[in-house]
């Protein structure tokens, strides 16, 4: 698909993540768009544990959370409606909270993930699927 020829993209974070630190990813959401994903994995390694699987599907208006331990995906969180919308710029922050990951969309607070993996054994974040990727920022 035209356009997004920039993901997969990944960024190492040598240090995991800890409580306070934001992810904030921008893009946009092209027009013919099914879905797209932010993961924030345990290692490079193909297969790696998932602390935090963010996927928009598009295709089916819903917003899913997961993570992968030991192969295996565990039960699916959903958030309420989608705050995507093809042809549409977005902003993601995900936010490491005390409990979990916090996801804000555009101004409002979207769904809180409860830690299922420590978050200090996070080193990749990635994004993939059908998006435009404008930026990744971590602080």
């Amino acid at each position: 698909m035209a356009g997004s020829s920039n993901v997969p993209h990944k960024t190492p974070l040598p240090e995991g993540i800890r409580v306070g630190t934001v992810m904030r990813i921008r893009g946009v959401v092209p027009n013919e768009a099914g879905r797209f994903h932010v993961n924030l994995l345990c290692s490079e390694e193909p297969g790696s544990e998932a602390a935090l699987h963010f996927n928009p599907r598009l295709d089916e208006s819903t917003v899913v959370f997961n993570s992968l331990q030991g192969g295996a995906w565990g039960s699916e969180e959903r958030g309420s409606g989608i705050p995507f919308q093809r042809g549409q710029p977005f902003d993601v922050l995900l936010i490491a909270t005390e409990q979990g990951f916090k996801a804000v969309v555009g101004d409002s607070e979207y769904h809180h993930f409860r830690y299922r993996i420590p978050p200090a054994r996070v080193r990749v974040l990635e994004v993939g699927g059908d998006l435009q990727l404008e930026s990744v920022k971590i602080f």
